[in-house]
């Protein structure tokens, strides 16, 4: 049981890790390109979503990075409660999602 909840951590901080290269590298190679570069919410949400919602949207404000796009600065924060909400509905469960009979 132990292994599985050292498991859960490493992963949610290695995602976390994650998220906030993704926003570096995204801001990095906006300021670079001569047009504004191509930078995709895709990419964001799906990290997001996989359990970085927390430091995508903390890394946007310590760098202030794309403040301004109404859709990640709404969703990252419901995406956060729901990240939020799952994790501590795994760990009170002991992650006892699947019946083995």
């Amino acid at each position: 049981m132990l292994l599985l909840y050292v498991i859960f951590i490493v992963y949610i901080l290695a995602v976390n890790f994650y998220a906030v290269m993704l926003v570096r590298a995204q801001r990095d190679e906006f300021s670079e390109s001569d047009n504004g570069g191509k930078t995709g919410d895709g990419k964001l949400i799906l990290t997001a979503i996989l359990g970085g919602a927390i430091a995508i949207y903390v890394s946007m404000f310590l760098m202030r990075y794309r403040l301004k796009n109404i859709l990640l600065m709404v969703l990252m924060p419901v995406i956060a409660v729901l990240n939020v909400y799952f994790a501590v509905l795994a760990f009170r469960s002991g992650f006892t999602f699947f019946v083995v009979s």
